[in-house]
């Protein structure tokens, strides 16, 4: 079994700033690509960042420069910094995870998903 736990979203006002924190537990061999995604109501679930174990990141252009993805391979635990958030990001964020688990099966795993709120 793999779990996979957020924390960190809430409301903000516009230029303000959140942490996201994914942590992946279980039976676990090893996690390649970890990530960020969102859903607003009434829009497809979108990639924002992701990152490598050896710490190469991409990222949604319309993050790019306010954002960094960041991760701890010790702790399997993956970060999302959000600065100069604006209303437009308001969404659920939900956490991703490439993981190789014991039996050498690899499979996607996904959070429970945290709502990202910004308004004044």
């Amino acid at each position: 079994q793999v779990q996979v736990v957020e924390s960190g979203g809430g409301l903000v006002q516009p230029g303000g700033s959140l942490r996201l924190s994914c942590t992946v537990s279980g039976s676990i061999f090893s996690i390649n690509t970890m990530g960020w995604y969102r859903q607003a109501p009434g829009n497809q679930r979108e990639l924002v960042a992701a990152i490598t174990p050896d710490k190469r990141s991409t990222y949604a252009d319309s993050v790019k420069g306010r954002f960094t993805v960041s991760r701890d391979n010790a702790k399997n635990t993956v970060y999302l910094q959000m600065n100069s958030l604006k209303p437009g990001d308001t969404a659920v964020y939900y956490c991703h995870a490439d993981v190789r688990g014991v039996s050498d099966k690899r499979d996607n795993y996904w959070g429970q998903g945290t709502q990202v709120t910004v308004s004044s």
